[in-house]
């Protein structure tokens, strides 16, 4: 049992870390600069950091990590005036398994076309009516750079219905959806979508949820609502909602409304007239205009009060999708937002959250991985800078978080310098200039002022609207700054049977081709016996006084050597052939 227990709550500064050791912090420091990590005491070190050190020191201290709660959504004790609310229904499945298409067939909308490469970036919420009964739907990205996202859309549901294209079967990210919805403990209902095609298998796409994610058809015997649809022809919609109506009534889903609104933050933004704009999913309570709001570290008044579609109300109640103005700076996508009665308290609730985000912040200066890294590494990485720019709150986090994940084993480094919501502006550049950055735009624009700064000052800027599509650019920008790999080729070995000439820069011989071949303009290595002589390089072959391209294995031939200063070689000296080139290295 050691001696001491430290516990870290998320991360440690470098200071309070030497003080609880009880050691100078110039000893500290000097035990992360051994390690190649240049640190402050200031800079804070994540949980597994500070084992790490503690370790190298060699101190008798356990570090433990402080339990943090799960996040998932809270309950509430529900009143006698609780009253039904809407179910809230998320839509989930593999890229391009027709999703948003479904969602256009259930509210006769057109909102595919007007998305990127025709997948949904970012979490969208709608409301239809079916038989005088709300429905809420999110519709939630495919896209394997989305999962915290998709995660987030699994966690505020009631209901997943996960979309399942009939002619192509289960795939990745069916899979991560339905993990998503069974660890919300979310009810699922499978939609065989894609039904109107010719090469559409319904049989084994339930053949592959039975056998092997334990989801078994109601036909089948089993507890799980699988429902035959198409998108395109509008077969089995009214179907597939009164499913999902069937399944809310069985949760009987109410909520309170005479108590604080309180929900989750689905979107946030920056807008050129609005200032912040925020789609908000109220859980409980009735949402107003007027109404002081706060989001974890953000906080403002209700300045404007939009529906889904755009249109001004005057209240929302439980599971209804909203659009709020007057925050004072963008919340987090994923904040659980609530009302105090006063902005006074409003900035008190935000100052704490500020204090508690930044103590266990899990972005710290330094973390394991870094040290880690630094403490195996042979060699000097380069870093490839990146500033990233937005449209929304959980675009920017599903993005940084897939550049994150880019790797190349320890030789480049991807730092992310800078980061935020909204259009690229001319700090973004100035920053850019100063570090040799490379500025990723994802559905954001570039005003034509800072386009001309950018210019002036040589800054890359890339704006995308597809996310694999940037991923992919930063992974050939990183590839770009790899070092190119030497690779050799063998081709063939010569005995030498006699020296002609020898001259400053310049051999002429003969000699037994004695394995592959002998060709011109390629590399030698003049061997004697085990010992290398020299490299030269293959000027002619000639065989019977004629040149030749080449001559094999058993063939006599002649050959002049062009060399870097004057070689002496001899009879029963070795040649071997071969050609040296530099090639380009991929990330692994």
């Amino acid at each position: 049992m050691a001696e001491k227990v430290i516990v870290v709550s998320g991360s440690i500064t470098v200071g309070e870390l030497a003080e609880t050791l009880n050691l100078p912090v110039t000893t500290l420091i000097g035990e992360l600069f051994k390690n190649g990590i240049v640190a402050t005491i200031n800079q804070r070190l994540d949980f597994e950091t500070a084992q790490i050190i503690v370790e190298e020191l060699g101190l008798d201290v356990e570090i433990q990590k402080k339990e943090t709660a799960a996040v998932e959504r809270v309950t509430h004790t529900l009143s006698d005036k609780a009253v039904e609310r809407p179910p809230i229904v998320a839509v989930m499945g593999h890229v391009d398994h027709g999703k948003t298409s479904l969602l256009d067939a259930i509210l006769e909308t057109k909102a595919v076309e007007g998305e990127a490469g025709g997948i949904t970036q970012h979490i969208s919420a709608y409301q239809t009516v079916r038989k005088g009964r709300s429905i809420t739907l999110l519709d939630t990205p495919g896209h394997e750079a989305f999962a915290a996202l998709r995660q987030h859309g699994a966690t505020l549901t009631d209901v997943v219905i996960i979309v399942v294209a009939a002619d192509d079967g289960v795939k990745p990210q069916t899979v991560e959806a339905i993990r998503f919805a069974q660890t919300a403990h979310a009810k699922i209902v499978v939609a065989i979508n894609k039904i109107d095609k010719e090469t559409a298998n319904s049989q084994l796409v339930k053949t592959q949820l039975a056998t092997e994610h334990n989801l078994n058809p109601e036909e089948w015997g089993g507890d799980t609502i699988m429902v035959e649809v198409s998108a395109k022809t509008g077969q089995g919609i009214d179907k597939l909602l009164d499913m999902v109506l069937l399944v809310a009534d069985f949760e009987e889903l109410k909520a309170d409304i005479d108590v604080p609104a309180e929900g989750l933050v689905i979107e946030s933004h920056m807008a050129i007239g609005r200032g912040s704009v925020v789609g908000l999913l109220v859980e409980q309570g009735e949402l107003k205009p007027g109404h002081f709001m706060v989001a974890g570290t953000a906080y403002g008044k209700v300045r404007t009060l939009l529906d889904f579609a755009g249109k001004p109300i005057k209240k929302a109640g439980p599971s209804t999708p909203v659009t709020v103005t007057g925050f004072k700076e963008l919340p987090q996508f994923g904040d659980v937002f609530t009302i105090v009665k006063s902005e006074k308290l409003a900035r008190q609730a935000t100052e704490k959250a500020r204090i508690e985000r930044e103590r266990d912040a899990a972005s710290t200066n330094v973390t394991g991985a870094d040290l880690l890294k630094k403490m195996t590494q042979k060699h000097e990485s380069q870093d490839l800078n990146v500033i990233v720019k937005a449209d929304v709150q959980g675009s920017l986090t599903s993005v940084m978080d897939s550049l994150k994940l880019v790797d190349t084993g320890g030789e480049i480094t991807l730092r992310i310098i800078g980061s935020g919501v909204g259009n690229i502006s001319e700090n973004d550049i100035r920053l850019a200039s100063d570090e040799n950055t490379i500025i990723y735009g994802f559905n954001v624009e570039l005003p034509p002022a800072v386009k001309r700064l950018a210019m002036r000052d040589k800054v890359q800027v890339r704006i995308y609207k597809v996310i694999y599509e940037l991923l992919d650019d930063a992974r050939q920008s990183m590839e770009a700054m790899l070092a190119p790999e030497v690779v050799e080729t063998e081709i063939g070995k010569l005995t030498i049977k006699g020296v002609f000439r020898t001259l400053k820069d310049e051999v002429i011989a003969g000699g037994e081709v004695t394995s592959g071949k002998a060709v011109p303009n390629v590399l030698v290595r003049v061997k004697r016996g085990d010992e290398q002589l020299a490299e030269a390089e293959v000027t002619k072959v000639q065989r019977q006084q004629q040149e030749a391209k080449e001559v094999f294995e058993g063939e006599m031939c002649g050959l002049s050597l062009k060399t870097q200063k004057k070689l002496l070689v001899e009879e029963g000296d070795t040649l071997e052939f071969f050609t040296r080139e530099l090639v380009k290295r991929t990330l692994g």
